[in-house]
């Protein structure tokens, strides 16, 4: 417990952080693992607090996108079979989490800032996702809601790109989400 920003409240207040992993399907949704976020400063250096919380000693600091890319793999390890994966911005702006998913095949729709880089062309040319977005036609985008959120209805803009849709490896295999 401390003060620390929590998407819950969409601010910064004393509270505790969870990175929780769902699993949903058409028939409906679970969450299948959980992993208590612990910051580095105030819970992870101080072995008092540690021990008199039942910290382990030997658990590492990690950050939220190592905790949810540790329980992707796990579930992954464990047979849970998944085309796809999303995430909000503090799981979208890491590289090592989108690359991993990538690399394992694992299509991926996060929240990105403005700012972030993208690779296009195969990974060959690195762009900023608003310049990529600039690009797209108006036609492209649909406004979604997201629900409510800590300070109001939540909408988001989304766009497909046909352009960067990965084509399968063969006719048999269905076609992978974006990754953005």
């Amino acid at each position: 417990m401390q003060r620390q920003y929590t998407g819950t409240a969409g601010r910064i207040e004393n509270s505790q952080v969870g990175v929780f992993l769902a699993y949903a399907t058409e028939r409906g949704c679970a969450l299948i693992d959980r992993r208590l976020y612990l910051p580095e400063r105030s819970w992870c250096s101080d072995p008092e607090r540690r021990h008199a919380a039942g910290v382990p000693e030997d658990l590492p600091f990690a950050t939220k996108p190592r905790l949810a890319e540790e329980m992707i793999v796990a579930a992954l390890d464990a047979g849970v079979t998944a085309s796809w994966v999303t995430g909000d911005e503090a799981y979208g702006q890491d590289l090592q989490l989108r690359a991993r998913l990538e690399r394992i095949g694992i299509g991926y729709v996060m929240a990105v800032a403005c700012s972030t880089r993208v690779q296009i062309n195969q990974g060959r040319t690195p762009v900023r996702a608003d310049v990529l977005a600039d690009r797209l036609p108006a036609s492209a985008w649909q406004r979604h809601s997201a629900g409510a959120g800590a300070k109001g209805p939540r909408y988001y803009d989304w766009a497909w790109d046909p352009h960067r849709h990965r084509r399968p490896s063969s006719p048999a295999d269905p076609p992978q989400p974006d990754h953005r």
